[in-house]
C-alpha cells in the first residue's frame, strides 16, 4: 500500500492526537480503511524535530496499538518504513520514548508479515539494542522478545552471539520480573538450537555463582509456571543435542526428560502437549538409553495414545472451550505423537513391540493389524 498523506489530514490528526489520544486509538480499528490509513500520519509526527518528546511518545504508543490490529495494518506501516523511524527513536535520551518505540517494534516484529531480516539490515542496530538492555525492565523484556522472534537460523545466531547476547542476557534470568526472565529464557532457547558454539558457551556461563544449566534445572521444577518449565527443558535439550551436555548427565536423565514426559500428559493444554512431545522426540532421537528410559517413564507410550482420542474424558467434562480447541488442532497432536513414536522406536526392537502390540499403539496401527485400511 502506498504511503500517501495529505497536508489537511496531517493537521487534523495532529490536533486530534494532542487533544485525545484515546479517541484516536479507537478510530484506528474502524472498518473504514481510509480512517485506518490516517494512522500512518503518526509516522510523520514521530519524525518531526519540532514535535515534543511527549507527542512523539504518544505517537509511538498509538502506532503500537494500530500494529496490534490486522496484518494489513502492519503491512501498511511497513510500506511507510515504520521500522527505520522507530529505530531512529531509540537514539533519544528519553527513556519513556525509547520504551514506547521498543514496545511498538516488538509488536511489529512479532507479526507474521514482518521479515526478520529487517532487524539486521543496519549493522549498528544490534549493538545499540544490547546497550539498551540495561536501561529498564521494559527495555529488557521488549528487546529479548524481539531477539527471540527474529533469530531464525545460524546467521542470526552468529550475529547475536558475536555482539554479546549471551553475556548481556544471562543475568536477566535472575530478574525480579517474570516477563523478563521468560523472554531471556526464550532467547537462550533459540540461540542454542542446533548451535554447538552457543551451547558450549552457555554451559560455562556463571550467573550469581551458578552455572546456567543449574539455573535452567531450577526453572523446570514442578512449582514453576508450565511455560517456564517447558522453555527451560528446551534449552537443556538443545544444549544436549549440540554436545554441550552429556546424554547421561543427571540434568538430562533425572530432570529434563521427566519434565518433557509430564508435558505430554492429557492434563496439559494442546500447545504444551505438542511442544512437549516434539521436544522429547528431539532429545531422545539419537540415544538408545534415553529412548529406553523415556519408554518406561510415567507410562509414556500409553499416554501417547490419548493424542488420538477425541474427546478426552477430561476435556469433555471440565472445559468445552479446551475440547473445541483440541478438536480443531487434532492434526498437530497426531503429528507430534508420531514423531515421538518414531524416536522411541528408532533403535530398540523391544520398544517397537511395545508400540505395535501394547496398549499405547496409535489407532492407525490397530487398524492395520486388523486388516483395515486407515483413512
Amino acid at each position: 500500500m502506498a504511503c500517501l498523506l495529505e497536508t489537511p489530514i496531517r493537521m487534523s490528526v495532529l490536533s486530534e492526537v494532542t487533544a485525545s489520544s484515546r479517541h484516536y486509538v479507537d478510530r484506528l480499528f474502524d472498518p473504514d480503511p481510509q480512517k485506518v490509513l490516517q494512522g500512518v500520519i503518526l509516522l510523520y509526527l514521530l519524525q518531526q524535530e519540532t514535535s515534543s518528546t511527549e507527542l512523539k511518545t504518544e505517537c509511538a504508543v498509538v502506532l503500537g496499538s494500530l500494529a496490534m490490529g490486522t496484518e494489513n495494518n502492519v503491512k501498511s506501516l511497513l510500506d511507510c518504513h515504520i521500522i527505520p523511524a522507530l529505530l531512529q527513536g531509540l537514539l533519544s535520551p528519553d527513556l519513556k520514548f525509547i520504551e514506547a518505540c521498543l514496545r511498538c517494534l516488538r509488536t511489529i516484529f512479532t507479526s507474521p508479515v514482518t521479515p526478520e531480516e529487517l532487524l539486521y539490515t543496519d549493522a549498528t542496530v544490534i549493538p545499540h539494542l544490547m546497550a539498551l538492555l540495561s536501561r529498564s525492565r521494559y527495555t529488557q523484556e521488549y528487546i529479548c522478545q524481539i531477539f527471540s522472534h527474529c533469530c531464525k537460523g545460524p546467521d542470526h545466531q552468529t550475529i547475536l552471539f558475536n555482539h554479546g547476547a549471551v553475556q548481556n542476557i544471562a543475568h536477566l534470568l535472575t530478574s525480579l520480573s517474570y516477563k523478563v526472565r521468560m523472554q531471556a529464557l526464550k532467547c537462550f532457547s533459540v540461540l542454542a538450537f542446533e548451535n554447538p558454539q552457543v551451547s558450549m558457551t552457555l554451559v560455562n556461563v556463571l550467573v550469581d555463582g551458578e552455572l546456567l544449566p543449574q539455573i535452567f534445572v531450577k526453572m523446570l521444577q514442578r512449582d514453576k509456571p508450565i511455560e517456564m518449565q517447558l522453555t527451560s527443558a528446551k534449552c537443556l535439550t538443545y544444549m544436549c543435542r549440540a554436545g554441550a551436555i552429556r546424554t547421561d548427565d543427571n540434568c538430562i536423565v533425572l530432570k529434563t526428560l521427566p519434565c518433557l514426559v509430564r508435558m505430554c500428559s492429557k492434563e496439559r493444554l494442546l500447545e504444551e502437549r505438542v511442544e512437549g512431545a516434539e521436544t522429547l522426540a528431539y532429545l531422545i532421537e539419537p540415544d538408545v538409553e534415553l529412548q529406553r528410559i523415556a519408554s518406561i517413564t510415567d507410562h509414556l507410550i500409553a499416554m501417547l495414545a490419548d493424542y488420538f482420542k477425541y474427546p478426552s474424558s477430561v476435556s469433555a467434562i471440565t472445559d468445552i472451550k479446551r475440547l473445541d480447541h483440541d478438536l480443531k488442532h487434532a492434526h498437530e497432536l497426531r503429528q507430534a505423537a508420531f514423531k515421538l513414536y518414531a524416536s522411541l522406536g528408532a533403535n530398540d526392537e523391544d520398544i517397537r513391540k511395545k508400540v505395535s502390540l501394547g496398549e499405547g499403539r496409535p489407532p492407525v496401527l490397530t487398524a492395520s493389524r486388523q486388516g483395515v485400511t486407515s483413512t
